[in-house]
């Protein structure tokens, strides 16, 4: 299949699973839990997984980053078509944790909760390239802290790849300013108590 066919026809299908099934709660939150991130469809799921490793073929990815826990399935699809190990930040420190991690403090906007975020040091090192994907980018405020991740580790950042966007929220956009590449599937500019509406994109 042609690639930009390829990827057209992965996007237009998550958009229609997100206008049939998704569900608009107050506070501008979209649950997608029937078929990403609670019940998973893993045919879509080995889809984003693949388009997210055409995207970022070219930047020798060697490990790929998120945080748990809604994230770790893309996560993983992406890991595995890249054939690269996947690392998670915990969002607290757990008695199995040990040694020297790498930490941050990140506000949820879906859970208005800050947590600490960490990894394991020996996780990512100055030796890694690290491709950070997540299932949602609202404000960015996850995204910043696993940046901070990788920044502390002397990493190299690719760039960040994402299912759902909120573009209406302004994160996506505030990080694509300062220079970093951000590629979301799907893009919502608009969104009320009872309809969405999808950024055009070039493909």
């Amino acid at each position: 299949m042609d690639h930009i066919l390829g990827e057209v026809i992965i996007i237009r299908a998550l958009e229609q699973r997100i206008l049939a099934e998704g569900q608009i709660l107050p506070g501008e939150v979209l649950k997608v839990g029937s078929f990403l991130n609670q019940q998973i469809d893993t045919v879509l799921l080995k889809e984003i997984g693949g388009e997210i490793a055409r995207l970022f073929s070219c930047n020798n990815v060697t490990k790929v980053l998120t945080i748990e826990a809604s994230g770790i399935a893309i996560a993983c699809a992406a890991g595995i078509a890249m054939g690269v190990p996947v690392v998670f930040a915990k969002k607290h420190s757990t008695s199995n944790l040990s040694g020297d991690v790498l930490s941050t403090e990140v506000f949820s906007y879906t859970h208005q909760q800050t947590y600490k975020v960490v990894v394991p040091s020996d996780y990512i090192s100055s030796e890694d390239t690290v491709l950070i994907v997540d299932d949602f980018l609202a404000k960015g405020n996850a995204l910043k802290g696993l940046i901070e991740i990788v920044e502390k580790a002397g990493a190299g950042l690719a760039g960040c790849a994402i299912a759902i966007e909120k573009g209406f929220q302004g994160g996506g956009d505030s990080l694509r300013a300062k220079g970093i590449r951000v590629e979301s599937l799907a893009i919502i500019d608009k969104m009320t108590d009872d309809s969405l509406e999808f950024r055009p994109q070039s493909v």
